[in-house]
């Protein structure tokens, strides 16, 4: 397709040709009908207008008639004068039958003497007057009944045949202004179909001008487009998405360099250690064995890291389905707390689980033990160093299954509660460190809970112990 055509098809496709075709439609469209309209109510009050005017002249001229003889004997000068002045008046033929059906006078001398049994005629002899109008032929005719003004008796029928030269020649007149007035309206509509339809899409324009700018880096100030309401919500929109990509691209940076330092510390650590070994060309065994034994510290902790990044990747990914299936989740807490008594055991921490009730819901088992795993896990190291305790809760309704961890254990800073769930956010970073934590664990747990259209909440007190509480549909909620 060349560009041409392109082009073409965009405008095709744009507001402003759709907004100019609309207004186009319903501008032009009423002003058609209602010029149809109009002509076709002028001829017709032209031809009640013309029918009202013989049938007043037809009918005095009738009366005449039928207080004469002139049915019987067409002697009247009179009579005959007025018919052909009335003929040629209305530019007409006029024809009077008797009661036998017969043409007694034509004012085209064309069928006198011959029997005429039209519709009209019969209806006129039944006393009803009749008018029909040939807008194709170009004729109007008339009848009316010769009536007996002492026995009110039908003698006869007046035809009255005239042609609609004169209103053709009206409507003709009259449609020409029409069409005069039409066009001059027509090219109003045009002209302010263009302009408001370039109107409508100005402040598209300024819109796509600003994004432009900002795209380009030639401006940093806020989309603010002055003009319908609609483009105004547009450009609110957009300044919301624009302040939450900032956000998501500073997080993003900070990830980064946060990923960067903790891969690098371990490194430079190892580093160090091997570089003072290879400094000490007679080092003892026992200063190597325990350089080697803090070079594979550093190594495990590395190990850690990515494990727990390439963990929370793949609960990044929104193309990665979880694998549901329907399960035993007091059995699955049970699991994981025999995993972790040892731990517990070695910090001297009491450990507890509490079902209050069997527990089945549909879940991706390896993602949420991970996440219950974390939160037990944590809970225990971050225990006092002497006669603490973790207990762990479970009940459910008929929708929800709840976890609760509850420890007593260092607590979490008020400041700091919000960014617990931050990558790489340590409240402690001492501790974390002397105890292995990478800043990744809830980040986890919280992806986790959250890939199954769940909740976490936490709440804490500095030196009292800390509570998470955890809330997960029982049936998994597709998108």
């Amino acid at each position: 397709m060349s560009l041409k055509l392109k082009k073409n098809k965009w405008k095709f496709k744009s507001i402003k040709f759709r907004v100019f075709l609309l207004i186009l439609i319903f501008g032009i469209t009423p002003m058609m009908v209602m010029r149809i309209g109009i002509l076709r109510n002028f001829e017709r009050r032209e031809v009640e207008s013309k029918t009202t005017q013989i049938a007043t002249q037809a009918k005095l001229l009738a009366a005449q008639i039928a207080s004469s003889n002139y049915l019987t004997k067409q002697n009247s000068e009179v009579i005959n004068a007025e018919v052909v002045q009335l003929s040629g008046l209305y530019d007409g033929r006029i024809m009077i039958i008797d009661e036998n059906y017969a043409i007694v006078k034509d004012t085209y001398d064309m069928d006198e003497g011959k029997i005429i049994t039209s519709n009209e005629v019969v209806t006129s002899f039944q006393g009803k007057s009749t008018s029909r109008y040939d807008r194709k032929l170009g004729y109007l005719e008339m009848t009316l009944p010769i009536t007996n003004p002492t026995t009110q008796k039908v003698m006869g029928v007046f035809v009255v045949n005239m042609s609609s030269n004169t209103i053709m020649t009206n409507y003709e007149y009259y449609r020409g202004q029409a069409n005069i007035f039409t066009l001059i309206l027509g090219i109003l509509i045009v002209v302010g179909a263009i302009a408001f339809s370039e109107l409508l899409v100005v402040p598209l324009k300024k819109l796509r001008y600003t994004l432009n700018q900002r795209r380009n880096g030639l401006a940093d100030e806020a989309v603010n487009t002055k003009g319908c309401q609609e483009v105004e919500d547009i450009a609110e929109e957009i300044n919301g998405l624009i302040t939450s990509m900032k956000v998501l691209d500073e997080s993003r940076q900070e990830f980064v360099s946060n990923v960067s330092h903790e891969l690098k510390t371990p490194i430079t650590s190892m580093k160090v250690l091997a570089d003072s070994l290879l400094a000490q060309e007679d080092a003892p065994a026992e200063l190597y064995r325990e350089f080697m034994e803090d070079i594979a510290a550093e190594v495990e902790r590395e190990s850690k890291i990515i494990s727990d990044l390439l963990s929370l990747v793949k609960m990044d990914k929104s193309a990665a389905k979880p694998d549901i299936a329907l399960v035993n989740i007091n059995e699955l807490l049970e699991v994981i707390m025999k995993r972790i008594e040892p731990i517990a055991k070695t910090a001297n921490v009491e450990l507890v689980l509490e079902s209050f009730r069997p527990v089945s819901a549909e879940v991706d088992e390896v993602k949420l033990s991970l996440a219950f795993s974390n939160l037990i896990e944590n809970a225990v190291k971050y225990n006092k160093e002497e006669g603490g305790w973790v207990r762990v809760t479970l009940n459910a309704d008929h929708q929800y299954f709840y976890l609760t961890v509850e420890d007593s254990g260092i607590g979490i800073p008020e400041d700091s509660i919000n960014h617990v769930f931050e990558r790489f956010y340590r409240v402690d970073k001492s501790h974390s460190r002397e105890i292995g934590g990478t800043g990744l664990g809830l980040a986890i747990t919280r992806n986790s809970i959250l890939l199954h259209k769940g909740a976490i909440k936490v709440h804490s007190e500095l030196n009292v112990g800390t509570t998470f509480s955890v809330r997960i549909p029982l049936n998994y909620i597709n998108n």
